[in-house]
């Protein structure tokens, strides 16, 4: 297994109207992203080709919006709002899936 590109604790997980988890990780590996709880139990997962992820403009800088096999989801890096290094992981996340998303395969 090669070395994660992304890879994220402590973040809260929402998918309208409730909360998944509030420790949460978001791990971007091969090619693919993994929203995974606390236990490590897979929320869901898809290639990032068929992720398009953005950053909400009625939030937080640590906020973003990922859109996983059709189903939209909160994730609020950091855990917590507020907290200083959720805006530099939610800009690292945004540029991953960026990234991916415009690479040739």
């Amino acid at each position: 297994m090669a070395e994660p590109e992304f890879s994220a604790s402590g973040v809260a997980i929402e998918r309208w109207p409730r909360s998944l988890t509030k420790a949460g990780r978001v791990l971007v590996q091969d090619g693919r992203l993994a929203l995974l709880t606390s236990y490590g139990r897979v929320i869901d997962s898809a290639p990032l080709r068929a992720v398009r992820a953005a950053k909400p403009w009625f939030r937080g800088d640590d906020n973003t919006v990922a859109t996983v096999n059709g189903r939209r989801y909160r994730l609020v890096m950091g855990g917590e709002a507020g907290r200083p290094e959720g805006r530099l992981l939610a800009g690292r996340f945004l540029e991953t899936v960026r990234r991916a998303s415009t690479a040739k395969t």
